[in-house]
This record gives C-alpha cells, sequence and structure tokens, in this order.
C-alpha cells in the first residue's frame, strides 16, 4: 500500500515540475483553433468526446489539470469529467470529494494498458489514450481525432417523470459486450484548501463526478431502452463503454 501510494507522488513530483511551466498555454490550446498554426477539429455528427480527468485536492500537480478541464467543459463537442481519487488524502488533506470507487477505475484503466502504476493528474480520451501530467497540445489533437472519427454507437437521452430515458443502437453486434454507465456530477465547486501540498490555495472545479453507475450489459443486436429513476436537477451523463476500461462506443448528455 505504501509502495503504491510512494510511487503516485513520486508520479506527482515529477508531473509539478512539468505542471508549473504549463499554465499559459492550457486555454489556449483548448480554444477553437488551438494553438497557432494548429488545425481547429472538425464535429464529428455531433457526438462529444469523452475526457476524464483523475485528480486530487492534495496533488500539487492538479491545479493546472484542473483549470484545463474547467476549460474544455464549456465545450459541448466534450464531455469533461473530474474523478477524484483518495489516494492523496494520507498526506493530510482528505479530498471531499474524492472515492475509491475513482481510484478503482483508474486501476482498471492501468491494467488494461499494462502499466504497473498510476498518478494524477491523469486523462483518458475515449476510453483509449492515457495522458499523465498537463500536455494540452496533445489532448487538442486527440480530441480532434476522435471528433473525426464516427463512434459505432448513438446514444439518446431524454426526461420523464423522475426518469432518465436512454435509448440506443448500434450500426451492427458490438465485437464485444459493452457496460452502460449512468454519470451524474457536480457542474462547479470552489474549494479552500487549508491543509496539504496546496495548503492556502482556493481552487473552482469543473464537472466533479458524484456517481458512476453501471446500470447494464449490452451486446447491440438489437437497439437498448432504459428507464432509469434519478434525482435533482445535476447533469446525467451516459456512456456504453466496452468492458473492462476498454473503448468508448457512445455517449450523451443530458443538461
Amino acid at each position: 500500500m505504501m509502495a503504491r501510494l510512494n510511487a503516485a507522488r513520486r508520479g506527482g513530483e515529477v508531473m509539478d515540475r512539468v505542471a508549473r511551466g504549463a499554465a499559459l498555454s492550457l486555454i489556449l490550446a483548448l480554444l477553437p483553433g488551438g494553438l497557432p498554426g494548429s488545425a481547429a477539429a472538425e464535429p464529428s455528427a455531433g457526438v462529444p468526446v469523452v475526457v476524464e480527468l483523475f485528480t486530487s485536492q492534495g496533488c500539487s500537480s492538479c491545479p493546472p489539470a484542473d483549470a484545463l478541464l474547467a476549460t474544455l467543459a464549456t465545450r459541448e463537442d466534450v464531455i469533461a469529467l473530474a474523478l477524484h481519487v483518495d489516494y492523496w488524502d494520507y498526506i493530510g488533506w482528505e479530498d471531499e470529494f474524492a472515492e475509491s470507487a475513482f481510484t478503482e477505475r483508474q486501476k482498471m484503466y492501468a491494467r488494461a494498458a499494462g502499466a504497473r502504476t498510476i498518478y494524477t493528474p491523469q486523462m483518458i480520451v475515449g476510453g483509449m489514450e492515457h495522458l499523465v501530467g498537463v500536455r494540452p497540445e496533445e489532448l487538442s489533437a486527440l480530441i480532434g481525432q476522435h471528433l473525426a472519427t464516427p463512434l459505432p454507437v448513438a446514444v439518446r437521452l431524454s426526461r420523464s417523470d423522475g426518469s432518465l430515458l436512454i435509448d440506443a443502437s448500434a450500426e451492427r453486434p458490438l465485437e464485444r459486450p459493452a457496460v452502460v454507465q449512468l454519470v451524474r456530477y457536480l457542474p462547479s465547486e470552489t474549494v479552500e484548501i487549508t491543509r496539504g501540498e496546496n495548503a492556502g490555495q482556493r481552487v473552482t472545479y469543473a464537472n466533479i463526478v458524484q456517481d458512476w453507475t453501471d446500470i447494464g450489459v449490452w451486446d447491440g443486436a438489437a437497439p437498448l431502452s432504459l428507464r432509469e429513476t434519478i434525482s435533482g436537477s445535476s447533469p446525467a451523463v451516459v456512456i456504453v463503454q466496452e468492458v473492462g476500461a476498454g473503448r468508448i462506443l457512445g455517449a450523451a448528455r443530458l443538461w
């Protein structure tokens, strides 16, 4: 346990040196048109790209990545989701948004990629590409590539009488079973951090995941229709993803 935590801390310290010089380029890279000389991404059929950020209030390298995700959260063609992990809590500040389930999700991605350690900050694009640290140019390019690649599953969402109605269809039966996941998130929250590596900072977090639930497994052979009871007015996201932290096949968001 301690070896894993120390490995995570060492990774965070390395990423800290990289992240501190990247703050100015964060906003530029994700604005329409990207950095000077980069090509603007063309939207593909209105299907957003899912970007997951594994972060922590106790990680000194994470605030630049949190700011980057906040920029992504303003885009309609991206579903930006912040998953706060709990393995930094021992350092002196317990992240109020952290969940062990989010740490486990990051571990699943690591196992799928054959990695032996996990780090913060880390972004996963489309369930496939793994970016450790703050790498806005690579992230912008990957988002553009995913936007240009049609996804095999179309997902449609609507609300009715306290329920979320989920409809999905696939071009053909899926090569691997897919898990249907319901995500609820808090759009924004500002936190005063008084202890730990980020002591004295006031950080605004965006799209903070509060619940991530598997609601079914689907093979894509026939259209999918589900009704899920939901409460509150927070946004809802449905993600169809290959089992085992595989490729994201389709996603939709309902504000």
